[in-house]
């Protein structure tokens, strides 16, 4: 089994102050909390840019000033997201792609998100597919619905994502899949065996499906994007203390944890 990679998924692109005090917003804040979580054992951090006042951006030049931030700091894997804010257009959602990162998201589907629907045509997911082909980024290919598996299935045969793929399930969105360790299980078998895969439960099953995860040969995302409780009634003081959670219960159960070059050999990142 390989060692486990952690990643950490700092912010989103709905989670405000309100809700989680401690919630990075600032490029220097967001940097701070990659490099807290790298000590705390993570590999990956998954990344949402924000403006000044909280508002959820695309910009290149925001995402960039953070990488350059975290760079500084620490070797970890930066990955932006193309899926922003469901408000926002393809062509903003594209925005980090232009700074060639070693890893982005491609979202395979379209789902409910809440009140709102996450959009996602065929054009577009081939769109973000090329792209990433053409620059050489690996897609973490996020999967809230088992249709999307089979729609990443169609873009290795037509050339668009090389294999051997991998997957992040996130599981939990109300409105998508749910969380459940059946839940798991099932997008587990459904992707190829020479798949890497990732779990992100969103909500309460955060810990649950993290927990599963480790001895079936996953991998790992926790952070206030999904979720921004440490226990029921109790807010996470940091994205770090989430992290080290799941460091310690990996290796209770005699887990290896990655190192952020690990991880690149893991998952096949070549740039």
């Amino acid at each position: 089994m390989s060692k486990l990679i952690i990643t950490a998924a700092l912010t989103g692109a709905e989670v405000t102050r309100v809700q989680q005090p401690a919630l990075p917003i600032t490029p220097g804040e967001i940097a701070q909390a990659a490099y807290d979580c790298y000590n705390a054992g993570a590999s990956v951090v998954h990344v949402h840019a924000r403006e000044i006042d909280g508002k959820p951006t695309q910009r290149k030049e925001v995402y960039a000033e953070i990488r350059e931030r975290i760079a500084e700091k620490c070797n970890i894997i930066f990955q932006p997201s193309t899926g922003g804010a469901v408000w926002h257009t393809v062509q903003e959602r594209g925005g980090p792609l232009e700074l060639d990162p070693e890893m982005a998201t491609l979202s395979t589907g379209t789902c409910n998100f809440g009140n709102d629907v996450f959009f996602n045509s065929q054009e577009i997911i081939e769109h973000f597919a090329l792209e990433m082909l053409s620059r050489k980024i690996k897609p973490e290919i996020e999967i809230f619905e088992r249709g999307m598996i089979e729609n990443a299935l169609r873009l290795v045969k037509k050339g668009l994502l090389v294999p051997p793929v991998h997957f992040d399930f996130v599981l939990g969105v109300p409105g998508a899949c749910p969380g459940n360790i059946e839940d798991l299980l099932y997008m587990v078998r459904s992707i190829p065996q020479d798949s890497t895969w990732t779990v992100a439960g969103i909500g309460r099953y955060e810990l649950p499906l993290a927990v599963h995860a480790i001895p079936m040969g996953g991998h790992v995302r926790v952070g206030f994007e999904d979720n921004i409780y440490y226990r029921k009634g109790e807010l996470a003081i940091s994205n770090a203390q989430l992290v080290e959670r799941i460091t310690r219960v990996a290796r209770e159960l005699g887990r290896e944890i990655a190192s952020p070059d690990e991880a690149r050999a893991i998952l096949g990142i070549r740039k």
